[in-house]
């Protein structure tokens, strides 16, 4: 009788339901007209939430947010192999219309005529000009219609956009619209190249932290800055060894398999405990091949696009006239 240990449990439960559909069963997703939902193909009162991930089924009238509950209430599947499938050591399962459809394919988002709006937001974030300008002469920074996202585009070695992740640029509660184009790949990610040779690759969680440190080095081109589109890292305080969590960054990867003049890594990942997991991890694997960086903004639990927008900030009252009195 197969049996789980509470390890792999805990892992399967730190799955997210959107995560593990975007991710393994995209064909199953559609989306509605309400913003940030999607549905299922097969289950059309099923309806999921892409930002926080909680579901309900309207029709069962049941819900939840983790992928494990998904697995065992919506897909049928015993606890022990949900629990298994998720952890990827030995899926038992595999639903049947993963086989019959295909992912669909990669398209960028229509362009505006201008890039002006995206520009102002990058600027209150604390990014320069001169940086948004050099990104749009690259083609990997534009606007989109129709909701007028910020859109930054990888590319493989072609030169073929392969990736793009939209932000949104008007913030609700300090959280705004944030997502990959579907049929993204992401070991094409977004990566601003260098003016000239270089032997140094900087990377990052995030699309804007590139921006934000290239900002703060004065708009420095002598490196590839590559963000990884995300880390994956366990949750602090616990004890976890899935494989998941273990997996080098494909964006990563497949640009050092690219580019074997590279001899440098240098690490900007977050400042928080992610940041740091993920810094080691890399650490760990690249040390002893590549000459390894370790280059976290200071600030504990910040990123580099935090410290770029306080320094605007800083700037701005430093700047602004001294009232009369």
């Amino acid at each position: 009788m197969p049996w789980v240990t509470e390890e792999e449990i805990q892992a399967a439960k730190n799955m997210t339901a959107y995560e593990y559909l975007r991710t393994h069963q995209a064909q199953r997703l559609q989306k509605t007209r309400t913003r940030n939902e999607w549905q299922l193909t097969d289950h059309d009162s099923f309806k999921i939430n892409e930002l926080s991930s909680k579901w309900h089924w309207k029709s069962r009238d049941i819900g939840g947010v983790s992928a494990l509950r998904f697995l065992i209430e919506v897909d049928g599947m015993k606890f022990t192999d949900a629990v298994k499938l998720l952890c990827e050591e030995s899926p038992s399962f595999i639903p049947t219309q993963s086989a019959k459809k295909e992912k669909p394919p990669f398209k960028l988002p229509e362009r505006y005529c201008n890039c002006r709006r995206i520009r102002a937001y990058l600027n209150h974030r604390g990014i320069s000009d001169e940086v948004i300008t050099y990104c749009i002469s690259h083609e990997i920074l534009y606007e989109s219609v129709p909701y007028h996202n910020a859109v930054f585009v990888g590319k493989d070695e072609s030169g073929k956009a392969r990736y793009a992740f939209l932000r949104g640029i008007y913030e609700k509660n300090g959280k705004g619209f944030k997502m990959e184009q579907t049929g993204s790949e992401k070991k094409y990610s977004f990566c601003i190249p260098p003016e000239r040779e270089t032997k140094r690759v900087v990377v990052y969680e995030a699309c804007i932290d590139a921006l934000a440190h290239m900002t703060l080095e004065e708009g420095k081109r002598d490196k590839y800055r590559l963000s990884l589109g995300g880390i994956a890292a366990p949750k602090e305080n616990t004890q976890i060894q899935s494989e998941r969590f273990k997996k080098l960054p494909d964006a990563l990867e497949e640009f050092l398999k690219n580019h074997p003049e590279i001899k440098e890594i240098e690490i900007c990942t977050d400042n928080d405990f992610a940041g740091r997991w993920a810094k080691e991890q890399m650490k760990k694997h690249y040390e002893g091949t590549y000459q390894i960086i370790c280059n976290l903004p200071e600030k504990e639990g910040a990123d580099y696009a935090d410290l770029a927008k306080e320094k605007k900030q800083t700037n701005k009252c430093r700047d602004r006239p001294l009232e009369r009195r």
